[in-house]
């Protein structure tokens, strides 16, 4: 066991030796950028080796198998045959302030300057199953994202906003079917068809365990949640994303781009795994399955990451599940690296985030947020969020990346480490199966990331890896004032909201339809119809929350 993690290090999986020079740290092949390039060595941010040139030799494929044509398998040159010749890619900024009034403000405001989808960011207590006048959510009420607690919140979050039109992003894991079931809720009361719904929930709660933290229960009620909600979408919202398989959290808590692919889809093959074993059709589910990718600042690493990534889930799909061509297509939205971010020199972050979204357009993402300069310090302001959205919008349309599909197709340097990270990430897709899959190698996905971070970190504190402003080109600064809004205040408002709720609801009818949700718990029944009904009798998302924390009880992490 101690040789396998050895070998499965950061940057290297598992099977895998490269002859990592100096500059490069031995157990992990993850080089420092300034000290491999002084010894005429270079590597890409996940420690793949580079050569000074690249040339035929380099390149082994067959153009037909391994590259195809956009819009036909395997993909690797997008999803799409004209890609943005046809439609740009939807400019989805992630936005959630406080209250439900701010971000209701905040989505007009961005809507009314071209934003083309919304991404709704919800606080912790909303991600973590608590109201707002819960204990365990003083103090952290509004601070990074929207509380919703209730129906009148979500109504509240859509006001004016015709959900038959816009096609809506929810981060959100652990309590996605309740938020899903309020927008549903919602757009009824609107009379919004379900079948004209179009959006995402994330509902990735695999992730959660491996790198981010927002889980509730025992992993097997987890999984029977994304399963429910899948089930329920494609009988009664067809067009409706069911789960966005996530790699960004992974990426942001330190791993490699390889990493991030390989974790990515042993997540996304066991949803699929489940999925099956429920009973639904692969063909009903799979083609509604999206992923959700970081974008970092080695531009052809990334550009060739998003290439292996689509390549790789197309054969993992056709091999594995003989799936249709719809079924094998990789769509994902793409999030430029908020952990690149820096506080110190903030206006570097615009030139870091157009990198970044760069090459998520050269990758072929179907649609992007790109993070505003500040949001190291603080939730965006108004003119950071228009910078940031500007730069999609220059990108799309005065920089010429959108007129042809797959730009970098051919390139013999791109080509050589789209097919290195397929390769890579195929290893570790391996490694997890041997282990049992997904949902049983949690332990071993957190390792292999916390020794890339613990190696990325260590490279940057001993300045082989340079960070402009950070290690480097620093400036002595004052500090910038970032306003914020009073989050007292706002609490105790959004307390007074539920207590309002709670008096004039008929309680009867709110006790009534918790009892239906814990009955459905004990059985195999789908949830989804039950917490729609639980949320249009105006039961809060912290009362259906603990129901479910009452039949199942809570997740330990080890």
């Amino acid at each position: 066991m101690a040789a396998r993690e050895a070998e499965g290090a950061s940057g290297t999986p598992p099977g895998r030796e490269d002859t990592a020079g100096a500059g490069a740290d031995a157990a992990t092949g993850r080089g420092g950028a300034t000290g491999g390039r002084e010894r005429g060595e270079a590597r890409t941010d996940s420690g793949i080796p580079v050569g000074a040139v690249y040339g035929p030799e380099d390149v082994d494929l067959d153009p037909e198998g391994d590259l195809g044509r956009p819009g036909s398998y395997p993909f690797t040159r997008g999803v799409y045959e004209t890609m943005y010749r046809g439609r740009v890619w939807t400019m989805r900024q992630y936005a959630g302030f406080g209250t439900a009034e701010e971000t209701n403000r905040r989505y007009h405001y961005l809507l009314e300057r071209g934003q083309t989808g919304l991404s709704v960011a919800f606080d912790l207590p909303t991600q973590m199953g608590y109201d707002s006048d819960a204990e365990m959510a003083r103090g952290e009420v509004g601070r990074v994202g929207v509380a919703i607690d209730s129906l009148d919140d979500m109504r509240t979050l859509f006001d004016g906003i015709d959900l038959g039109r816009v096609s809506t992003s929810m981060t959100i894991n652990a309590t996605a079917p309740i938020l899903l079931a309020l927008y549903v809720a919602v757009a009824d009361e609107e009379g919004v068809p379900r079948n004209r719904l179009r959006g995402t929930v994330q509902n990735d709660i695999l992730k959660e365990y491996v790198a981010r933290g927002t889980y509730i229960y025992p992993v097997n009620p987890s999984l029977r949640l994304v399963s429910d909600v899948m089930a329920f979408c494609a009988d009664r919202v067809p067009q409706w994303n069911t789960i966005s398989i996530s790699g960004y959290h992974i990426r942001e808590a330190g791993s490699t781009a390889p990493q991030e692919v390989a974790f990515t889809f042993a997540n996304g093959i066991e949803y699929v795994e489940r999925a099956l074993d429920a009973g639904i059709d692969l063909e009903e589910f799979a083609p509604r399955l999206s992923f959700f990718f970081a974008a970092h600042n080695d531009i052809l690493e990334e550009v060739a990451k998003f290439r292996a990534a689509r390549r790789l889930w197309a054969r993992l799909m056709r091999d594995r599940y003989g799936a249709s061509d719809r079924s094998c297509r990789l769509r994902f939205h793409t999030q430029t690296g908020g952990s690149t971010l820096t506080a110190q020199q903030p206006l570097n972050n615009v030139v870091r985030v157009t990198v970044q979204a760069l090459s998520a357009v050269l990758g072929g993402t179907q649609s992007l947020h790109t993070n505003a300069y500040d949001e190291a310090l603080a939730l965006p302001t108004e003119r950071s969020a228009r910078i940031a959205l500007r730069t999609q919008q220059i990108l799309a349309h005065e920089s010429g990346v959108a007129k042809t599909a797959d730009p970098l197709a051919g390139s013999y340097y791109v080509e050589r480490l789209t097919s290195e990270i397929e390769e890579r990430a195929r290893a570790y897709i391996e490694e997890i199966d041997e282990r049992g899959g997904a949902a049983r190698s949690v332990d071993y996905m957190q390792d292999e990331i916390h020794r890339a971070a613990y190696q990325w970190q260590r490279e940057i504190e001993k300045g082989e890896r340079t960070v402009v402003g950070v290690n480097a080109y620093r400036e002595e600064s004052a500090g910038q004032e970032i306003e914020q809004p009073d989050f007292t205040e706002l609490e105790e408002a959004q307390k007074d909201k539920l207590s309002a709720l709670r008096d004039r609801r008929d309680g009867t009818a709110v006790r009534e339809s918790l009892e239906r949700i814990r009955s459905a718990a004990r059985s195999d029944e789908n949830l989804m119809p039950r917490i729609v009904d639980a949320v249009k009798a105006l039961a809060t998302l912290g009362e259906i929350s603990e129901v479910l924390r009452d039949e199942w009880g809570t997740y330990d992490a080890p």
